[in-house]
């Protein structure tokens, strides 16, 4: 005899024990690849916000949906989906849409994955996103060099034989220790001028890259 509790026939235990363990799987993931690895990276708290929901959103949606047999033909498209996502408001910088490809990935493999699979494939498989996440992260990222697009006022440094003046100008007032600097557009009607300035990320972690500028000030040519 079954036996019921709020309406949940308790005999499907297996099943319900596979979905506690595939979500935890999953939050572990998520908890390490957000905090641990892209927070102390970035401190952005608003992509953490994003990913942490999209994150368990897609999980629990992917989980319960993949019950139509879908399977598959089901993940990649709902991985498509999601993957040509776009904020309207601001263009999401590359890392970020990194991040969050990953998020993807990660959430959909552990809800979707035959449970024949479970162990040892699927933990391996985030495993492996962790380790490589974290070693881009640690040996990559934080060692390269940076982009910031600025607008600058004080066009008369912009001239070739100044441009030394210009550098120290720009390293006073940003307190970076500027390698190169690139001259884009020039505003003669308002004195100012678009330039673009490459320094050390290990400077600077948590400064906005160029990127994500909104869609770098909205300047038009003239």
């Amino acid at each position: 005899m079954n036996v019921y509790l709020m309406t949940v026939e308790l005999s499907n235990y297996p099943d319900y024990f596979d979905f506690i363990i595939r979500l935890l799987i999953n939050m572990v993931v998520l908890a390490i690849v957000i905090w641990g690895i892209y927070y102390r990276s970035t401190h952005r708290k608003e992509y953490v916000f994003t990913y942490a929901l999209m994150g368990i959103a897609i999980f629990f949606m992917t989980y319960l949906l993949a019950a139509v047999k879908l399977e598959l033909g089901f993940a990649l498209g709902l991985f498509a989906i999601f993957g040509i996502i776009r904020f309207r408001t601001i263009t999401i910088p590359i890392r970020e849409m990194t991040y969050l490809f990953l998020i993807i990935a990660a959430s959909v493999i552990n809800a979707v994955a035959h449970k024949n699979h479970l162990f040892p494939e699927v933990v391996l498989a985030d495993l492996m996103l962790v380790l490589v996440s974290w070693a881009m992260e640690k040996f990559w990222m934080n060692k390269g060099e940076q982009r910031k697009t600025i607008v600058y006022e004080r066009i008369e440094f912009l001239k070739p034989d100044r441009r030394l003046e210009l550098k120290k100008d720009l390293e006073e007032r940003t307190g970076l220790a500027i390698h190169r600097v690139e001259i884009g557009q020039i505003d003669f009607l308002k004195d100012v001028a678009q330039i673009v300035i490459y320094f050390s990320n290990v400077e600077s972690n948590s400064n906005l890259s160029d990127y994500e500028m909104v869609e770098e000030s909205n300047w038009t040519d003239h």
